[in-house]
């Protein structure tokens, strides 16, 4: 359980009689079976969660057994309360102290069942960082989020991959956005709604004015529609199949863009779906060369036959006199 969602949990226990599994999953945004897991969590560790059946049932705290928020500064509670970041997240946010002091009052409160055991942060240490991933350059979302909070204006100087050259825009910011394991600014720019990668905004400012979002919208739900519209417009699903040998490598490399169709495999290979955001982005099946065989759509097959072709001609035997 990650510790904001430990915080978010304890807070809405706190607040009610009683609450039902689906209540608790709904408020936090998770599945059953990850707030089972998370109330099994917190009874193995000594927290005293009860629950009762029935219609007026549902899981509880028992009443001065659970957090005791006194001992937290406004700070902390607004730090802990942030849900769905990571480590890494926290830390470039500049909110890992924060928590990370917050829970320390927090575990100083409760008793323990078992003493002998060693802390969890002296014996599990988490890296979200992927394998060979160069730091980032640009913004970072420690040294925005203080503006951004601030409710200003910003003119901010982006780096477009799909531009010639960087563009100055003045923004209007709704807040920050860490999808994927990236961060962005989601702002509205002349009225229509953006998401800007930190890494790509090479300098920024503060303008003299209050931001002018757009009435009844927030950062939740401005970054859904754009989350929505991206994926909707950008995605391309290819069918293909690959050999036996290459599967668990294809997995360990797509994961989750990956989806097999466990009707439509044999002993040499297996049906799947994977899903790219670009028509570009298929050289990444370049690699495993005919190990892999794609089916469709025709515009993914042209253009790997280009890109193969290319890579043939780069390397075929230059001719002699």
């Amino acid at each position: 359980m990650t510790p904001d969602r430990f915080f978010a949990l304890m807070l809405l226990l706190e607040s009610r009689d009683g609450a039902t599994t689906q209540e608790l999953a709904s408020a936090l945004g998770v599945s059953l079976r990850t707030i089972t897991r998370d109330l099994n969590w917190l009874r193995d560790a000594g927290l005293p969660v009860t629950a009762h059946r029935g219609r007026l049932g549902g899981v509880a705290m028992l009443p001065g057994s659970g957090l005791d928020l006194a001992r937290l500064t406004p700070g902390e509670r607004d730090h802990l309360s942030l849900i769905g970041l990571d480590e890494k997240q926290r830390t470039e946010l500049n909110a890992s102290v924060e928590s990370r002091r917050a829970l320390a009052k927090i575990a100083a409160t409760q008793s323990r069942r078992v003493h002998e055991l060693l802390p969890l942060t002296d014996v599990v240490h988490v890296d979200s960082r992927p394998w060979l991933q160069s730091r980032a350059s640009g913004t970072t979302p420690a040294s925005l989020i203080g503006s951004v909070r601030r409710g200003r204006r910003l003119r901010i100087v982006y780096d477009s991959p799909r531009e010639p050259c960087p563009r100055d825009v003045v923004v209007d910011p709704y807040g920050l956005l860490a999808k994927a394991g990236i961060w962005y600014l989601v702002a509205d720019c002349a009225r229509v709604p953006r998401m800007y990668r930190l890494e790509r905004i090479t300098t920024w400012k503060e303008v003299d004015q209050p931001r002018r979002i757009r009435e009844n919208q927030t950062l939740a739900t401005v970054a859904a529609a754009l989350i929505d519209q991206w994926e909707h417009n950008h995605a391309i699903e290819v069918s293909a199949t690959i050999d036996q040998t290459q599967i668990e490598r294809a997995q360990r490399i797509f994961g989750l863009r990956l989806v097999r169709d466990n009707h439509e495999e044999s002993a040499t290979g297996h049906k799947v779906t994977i899903r790219f955001m670009h028509l570009e982005d298929v050289r990444a099946l370049l690699p495993f060369g005919s190990a892999i065989t794609v089916h469709g759509p025709t515009e993914a097959r042209a253009h790997l036959r280009a890109l193969a072709t290319d890579l043939a001609r780069h390397y075929a035997p230059s001719e002699t006199s």
